[in-house]
C-alpha cells in the first residue's frame, strides 16, 4: 500500500510540474507532446540535420551566441555543453556535433518568455566541431567550437 501511495505522489508532482511549466510559457504544447523531427535526428550530415530541424541550413555566424565547451574532452560519452543566445526573439536552439554519425544531438523550442540558455551533455565519437544554431526572427545564426576527444568517444 505504501508503494502505491509513493507512485501516486510522484505522478501527481510530475503532472503538476509540467502543468506549471506549460502555464508559465516555459513549455509549449508541442514540446509537452514530445513532437520531434525524426528525419533531422536520423540525418547523416550537418546540412540535412539543420534543414530537418530548423527548415534551412543557411546560418550566419554570430558573436551573440556563446558556446561553452571544453577544449579537450577526456570522455567523449559525456561532454558538457552550454549555449546562451543574446539575440532578441530567439525561438529555438539546436546543438550539432559535425563528425558524429548523426550530427544533431538536440533541438529546443523556446517559449516567448524563456531565457535562451541551454546546458546539457552530448556524446562525441571523435574530435569534432560542436555547432550551436539559433533561430531568431525567422533567420538562423550559428557559432562553433572544436572539441578534441582523447579517449572513449561514443561506445569506444
Amino acid at each position: 500500500m505504501n508503494h502505491n501511495r509513493r507512485t501516486l505522489l510522484k505522478g501527481s508532482l510530475a503532472a503538476g510540474a509540467v502543468g506549471a511549466a506549460v502555464s508559465a510559457g516555459l513549455l509549449t504544447p508541442k514540446a509537452v507532446m514530445a513532437a520531434w523531427a525524426k528525419d533531422a535526428f536520423e540525418a547523416k550530415e550537418v546540412n540535412a540535420a539543420l534543414t530537418g530541424a530548423m527548415g534551412s541550413a543557411d546560418a550566419t555566424a554570430s558573436d551573440k551566441i556563446k558556446l561553452k565547451a571544453p577544449d579537450i574532452a577526456e570522455n567523449g560519452a559525456v561532454v558538457p555543453i552550454t549555449v546562451t543566445s543574446n539575440i532578441d526573439g530567439t525561438t529555438s536552439m539546436s546543438i550539432l556535433v559535425a563528425e558524429n554519425n548523426t550530427p544533431l544531438t538536440s533541438t529546443y523550442d523556446l517559449g516567448p518568455n524563456t531565457e535562451a540558455y541551454i546546458s546539457t551533455r552530448v556524446k562525441m565519437g571523435k574530435t569534432s566541431d560542436v555547432i550551436a544554431v539559433v533561430k531568431a526572427g525567422g533567420k538562423l545564426y550559428s557559432t562553433k567550437k572544436e572539441v578534441k576527444v582523447t579517449i572513449g568517444g561514443c561506445g569506444g
